[in-house]
């Protein structure tokens, strides 16, 4: 049983030993426990939960993986083929720009491109994609700029997994930032255009729209951009 915590926990290891009697309690099989940490702290590093009471010894130990160790062995990380080593990487890159989202727009796309140079299978390479796009978020004007570049590079390479990427949710994310933004711009006026705009398809229609919000003056304005899709 393998489980990431991103945040400390007071009862953290009371949990880890929970979670291991029910298993095993359950199926009595022998249940190998271990945490993978994706928290911030040096110091948190809990392994052991046990006590006594009147001669009966209760002594959990569990092994801890602490993804922060890694920060030193980057290096090791650009060299291995390893799937988990580009998990691993999402994750310490997702905390070093916390304060510096050019900068993790930036290494998402680098991470994203890896995985085409690594030559992984197309399941894996959407797979993994869509945990680097998860882990690395970025505000609307920044994730508009990001599929631009990496449709771009998809181009480039000729393959066109994007559309495969597009079923996990593109879209979606699009049509939310839109809603927001369409929301903080026009206020009620919007009400109407909302409809409208989710039936479309098309994600490059989608990514105009949404840039064109912020310079567009009036709802009729934005309209024109979309609506002989919608004819």
């Amino acid at each position: 049983m393998s489980r990431c915590f991103r945040q400390e926990e007071s009862n953290f290891a009371a949990r880890m030993y929970t979670y291991n009697y029910r298993i095993y309690d359950r199926y009595k099989k022998s249940v190998a426990s271990l945490a993978v940490l994706g928290d911030d702290s040096e110091s948190w590093r809990p392994n052991q939960f046990g006590y006594q009471l009147f001669g009966c010894t209760v002594d959990f130990r569990f092994p801890v993986i602490k993804l922060l160790d890694y920060e030193q062995r980057q290096s090791e990380l650009e060299a291995s083929s390893n799937p988990f080593a580009i998990i691993v990487m999402a994750h310490l890159a997702a905390l070093e720009t916390s304060s510096d989202r050019p900068e993790r727009k930036r290494q998402k796309l680098t991470l994203v491109k890896r995985l085409y140079d690594l030559k992984f299978e197309r399941e894996d390479i959407i797979s993994l994609f869509k945990f680097i796009d998860w882990m690395m978020t970025l505000p609307l004007n920044l994730e508009g700029e990001f599929w631009q570049e990496y449709r771009n590079f998809e181009e480039s390479r000729r393959m066109q997994y994007v559309t495969s990427v597009e079923r996990l949710g593109i879209r979606q994310g699009l049509l939310k930032g839109i809603a927001s933004s369409l929301k903080l711009k026009f206020g009620s006026e919007s009400q109407n255009l909302l409809p409208e705009i989710e039936t479309i398809q098309d994600v490059s229609i989608l990514e105009a729209i949404l840039s064109a919000i912020e310079t567009a003056n009036t709802v009729e304005e934005l309209r024109s951009i979309y609506q002989p899709a919608t004819e």
